[in-house]
């Protein structure tokens, strides 16, 4: 990541890029293989050594699995923390949605576990045994100096240095909040009880104002396209005599 990706040169506009074609994969019906393999081309010339001399490559299997995986548990716990909670019977039919929309990327499904009791103690040793404090894992954590997103730029460089420092205060410790406990204390990062209870009264009043949005607004527009069309194709295969 220090190496090739441009991420701390231009955080919003990586964050943006990466995120959109990520939910096309999950969105885009028929289309969603084309996204799939557009997405893994990006990381084809990703590769070397890392600062312990170990050859590394983006498209390693067990590692563009690992942030597969990433996306998928993120989801969860910000469902669980935000969304009004995730039930088991959901957590387990969006693992097995997960490995459909990983299979698209066309990579071996060697690293996949097989079920979701079997993730859960992936999760858990590669939290607990893999995973490293590195300086890209700092810098992540790191917002003090981002830049003024675009739609901004128009905002007082003074105002928005003031504002940003609450902002970035704020979001790293909701960011810290969804970490698990053993990723806490490798970073070092402060977590008690009180911030546990503050934590969760935030995703009850987060997930009250989200609740009063219409309902296909609170979606990102590539899934309220993909709502559309999934739509209109049942829509197309309903008899038109049916009740």
């Amino acid at each position: 990541m220090e190496q090739h990706s441009r991420f701390f040169e231009e955080r919003w506009a990586r964050v943006f890029r990466s995120f959109y074609p990520i939910l096309g994969v999950v969105y885009d019906g028929p289309n969603a293989p084309a996204t799939a393999a557009r997405v893994r081309s990006y990381h084809c010339d990703l590769g070397g050594l890392d600062a312990n001399g170990r050859r590394y490559h983006a498209l390693a299997p067990d590692t563009f699995y690992w942030a597969h995986a990433v996306f998928f548990m993120t989801m969860i716990r910000f469902g669980d923390r935000f969304m009004g909670g995730v039930t088991e019977r959901e957590r387990e039919r969006l693992f097995t949605e997960h490995i459909g929309w990983y299979r698209l990327y066309g990579l071996t499904m060697r690293p996949v576990p097989e079920s979701w009791e079997a993730f859960q103690a992936y999760w858990q040793h590669m939290c607990t045994h893999v995973l490293e404090d590195t300086k890209a894992a700092r810098d992540v954590l790191d917002l003090r100096d981002l830049e003024r997103p675009r739609p901004l730029r128009w905002v007082p460089r003074p105002l928005w240095d003031r504002a940003w420092r609450l902002c970035a205060r704020i979001l790293i410790w909701i960011t810290t909040g969804l970490y698990e406990p053993v990723i806490r204390q490798r970073l070092g990062l402060t977590w008690t009880a009180r911030d546990e209870r503050w934590h969760r009264l935030a995703g009850r009043l987060v997930h009250g104002a989200f609740s009063c949005l219409p309902r296909l607004r609170r979606y990102h527009p590539r899934a309220r396209a993909g709502w559309r069309r999934s739509r209109m194709e049942n829509a197309k295969s309903t008899p038109a005599d049916a009740d």
